[in-house]
């Protein structure tokens, strides 16, 4: 059933349409697709389900908690809640707009985290806990396009990985398309000289790619026995589709 705009919501940060079917929901900000739900399946063929298996790359096993800097409607979060049904799920986002719009459009409790309300860097640098794997997957939406809000510095990356746990992971969402290239190569390189492994996990549809590093990080072979955790055969599909290099 094709989808159809239900509403145009102005949060403090963003422009959201809302478009959804009976069985589907997608919020759409400067002309991307921002979060996506589907009743019976979780895999898009787009940025989420490269983050999610990137977080399943831990050399020491499936994660025990996972911190995430960006929830928007929660769609990594949904992916690894189903994989991971004990997982400790912990998020922060600067907008109560979209956090509200994904409870009411993408069932957002029932994946059943630990919001934070805020500016995730500035609450990251009063955070005391580690994490199994962090997520950096901050954007902020401009008139026409998405970008981050500035390029890791020292401060910034020493700080995230405080926030990780020997033997864990943190792992970036960067957007590779025409105008993002200058922060995915920065991106790259700060990880390269402070991590002994980085790997680029990507699906061939998506216009991002996942950089996640660490002491090891696992390859792709790590993913092969997720993919019958999905009943859905277009989820196994996709799943079997992405790809895992180290840089």
């Amino acid at each position: 059933m094709p989808l159809s705009k239900v509403a145009t919501v102005d949060t403090a940060f963003q422009r959201v349409e809302v478009w959804k079917s009976d069985n589907q929901a997608e919020f759409r900000v400067a002309g991307a697709i921002h979060a996506w739900w589907q009743r019976d399946r979780f895999l898009t063929g787009l940025a989420w389900d490269n983050l999610a298996a990137a977080a399943l790359l831990r050399p020491a096993g499936p994660p025990r908690s996972v911190l995430m800097l960006g929830l928007a409607g929660g769609t990594t979060f949904r992916i690894l809640r189903h994989l991971l049904p004990e997982v400790e799920l912990v998020a922060v986002d600067i907008d109560p707009g979209i956090v509200d719009l994904a409870r009411e459009y993408m069932e957002l409790d029932a994946t059943r985290i630990q919001i934070h309300l805020g500016d995730a860097y500035k609450w990251l640098h009063k955070n005391k806990r580690r994490f199994d794997v962090v997520i950096d997957d901050v954007y902020l939406a401009g008139k026409t396009d998405v970008f981050r809000p500035h390029a890791w510095n020292s401060r910034q990356l020493d700080t995230l990985r405080d926030a990780v746990v020997p033997g864990g992971l943190l792992a970036a969402n960067l957007v590779t398309g025409a105008g993002h290239r200058m922060m995915q190569s920065h991106s790259r390189r700060v990880l390269l000289e402070s991590f002994p492994v980085v790997r680029s996990v990507t699906t061939p549809q998506s216009l991002n790619e996942t950089l996640v590093a660490g002491d090891d990080v696992l390859s792709g072979r790590a993913l092969r026995p997720w993919e019958e955790c999905f009943p859905q055969r277009r989820d196994r599909a996709l799943w079997d589709i992405l790809q895992v290099r180290k840089l």
